[in-house]
């Protein structure tokens, strides 16, 4: 993985300690989106650069979006793929809900494709089957992304792609369709408005992999394969479906055969997994092992000698934003002060302040720290490893008892009578080897001096 991804190890200065927005240098502003804006973190024990992604419980409430920031979250945690952009920390304030994440300097695939770069067919190729990876996983989890676009596709400093923004994911069970119209107008599929004008049941997984037909285009191209926008109408949209793909003259066969079998109408034709994929004419060649590996090289590699996001961020949090990052311990202490000072209210401002209770402290949102989870996971695959050792040492101080008890499971009722006067003729299952044993009680001891450590 990249220099700042999930790779890394949690580091030994992890506690259990919960971690807030204080355990966090604020470097810079990079990024904004419809639930909240992005910035570059450094974590102060550890020194690991993240990216936090903050958003205003009241705008979010305002906008009846909490519910898909607890969504989100919960569908986060239990995430990990090198393809993915996988959740660190989550935790909240008053004012704002916290997620910090893998830190991914080469920028989004908008920034890219709105400067005209130019991504190569081998290039693209390869973010394909990067992509699908991710999908694919997703999908045997049953996560349904919904909206998978080039804003939401971010680089690491090598090329490679990883997927982010789960904000309208949802999960589905198995046999369940997804109805609602959710999405990025230009990237949803053809069964999305067809399901928004009752002409379907529903909708499930074949439309993230539509989105990614789309994407792929789009980054081959530089434009879209069809002429929609947010303002385009339903019926609009399905008469541009309905006249097919045209591909410009200078693709290859093979790329216009996977395009076009990602941008299929129906469904139940186009592809829809990483099998599928896998038996594409023009990737017949891939070793999908090495790409999941990361050891296919992409043929762009993002600038490293600056910073690949629109440096307007950084300007607006700065100068234009009414509550900026950087200033909210000295707000929020300021906040807090003043409620402590506010013993003789009237009756109805308890009453504003009673209902703003839930916002300041939403019962729902629960904290993550992948930190701490890495180190319970180590400590737990040590401790299967020393019993699984404890239990050999058990087993060879007494290799004539371990014998014995394995051929009872093979040998008939007959000779069960003559394998009991052998076990009578046997040491005590008490004679243990003095070295067998001295091996096992250090074995218990430095597990609990590891587990003391740990905890």
């Amino acid at each position: 993985m990249g220099a700042y991804q999930s790779g890394r190890s949690a580091g030994k200065k992890t506690s259990s300690e919960e971690v807030n927005f204080d355990h966090f240098q604020i470097l810079r502003a990079i990024g904004k989106g419809s639930f909240g804006k992005v910035c570059i973190v450094q974590k102060k024990d550890t020194k690991q650069l993240y990216a936090m992604k903050y958003m205003n419980k009241r705008q979010c409430a305002g906008r009846d979006a909490l519910l898909n920031v607890l969504r989100e979250v919960d569908i986060l945690r239990a995430l990990e793929h090198p393809f993915l952009v996988n959740l660190w920390f989550s935790f909240q304030d008053e004012e704002d809900l916290f997620l910090v994440s893998d830190l991914l300097l080469g920028g989004d695939l908008r920034y890219h494709v709105a400067r005209g770069t130019a991504f190569d067919a081998d290039c693209v190729l390869l973010y394909v089957c990067e992509l699908a990876a991710a999908l694919d996983f997703l999908q045997k989890k049953r996560i349904l992304h919904r909206d998978i676009k080039p804003d939401n596709i971010l680089l690491d400093e090598e090329g490679h792609v990883h997927l982010t923004d789960f904000n309208i994911a949802i999960i589905l069970e198995e046999g369940q369709l997804a109805t609602s119209m959710s999405g990025t107008k230009p990237y949803m599929a053809p069964e999305i408005f067809a399901c928004a004008d009752n002409e379907c049941a529903g909708y499930s997984f074949p439309v993230d992999w539509w989105s990614l037909g789309v994407c792929a285009y789009e980054m081959l191209s530089g434009t879209r394969p069809f002429d929609i926008h947010s303002a385009t109408s339903i019926s609009d949209v399905r008469a541009l479906f309905n006249m097919g793909l045209q591909y410009p003259s200078y693709w290859n066969r093979g790329v216009k055969d996977l395009i076009s079998k990602l941008l299929c109408n129906q469904p139940g034709a186009r592809i829809s997994s990483f099998d599928e994929l896998k038996k594409v004419h023009c990737l017949n060649s891939v070793d999908f092992d090495a790409v999941l590996q990361k050891k296919g090289k992409p043929t762009f590699i993002p600038p490293k000698n600056h910073l690949n996001c629109d440096p307007t961020y950084e300007l607006e949090e700065m100068i234009i934003e009414a509550k900026p990052l950087h200033k909210k311990k000295k707000r929020l202490a300021k906040q807090r002060s003043l409620k402590e000072m506010q013993g003789s209210l009237s009756l109805d401002m308890e009453m504003d302040l009673n209902s703003d209770a839930f916002l300041q402290q939403l019962p729902n949102f629960k904290p993550y720290n992948r930190e701490l989870d890495m180190v319970i996971r180590e400590r737990e695959t040590k401790e299967r490893c020393w019993e699984e050792e404890l239990r050999k040492s058990m087993e060879a101080s007494n290799p004539i008892e371990c014998a014995a008890s394995l051929s009872k499971k093979c040998q008939t009722k007959s000779t069960k009578d003559q394998q009991s006067e052998q076990q009578q003729e046997k040491p005590s299952s008490n004679n243990s080897s003095p070295s067998a044993n001295a091996s096992v009680i250090q074995k218990i001891h430095s597990l609990s001096i590891e587990s003391d450590a740990c905890s």
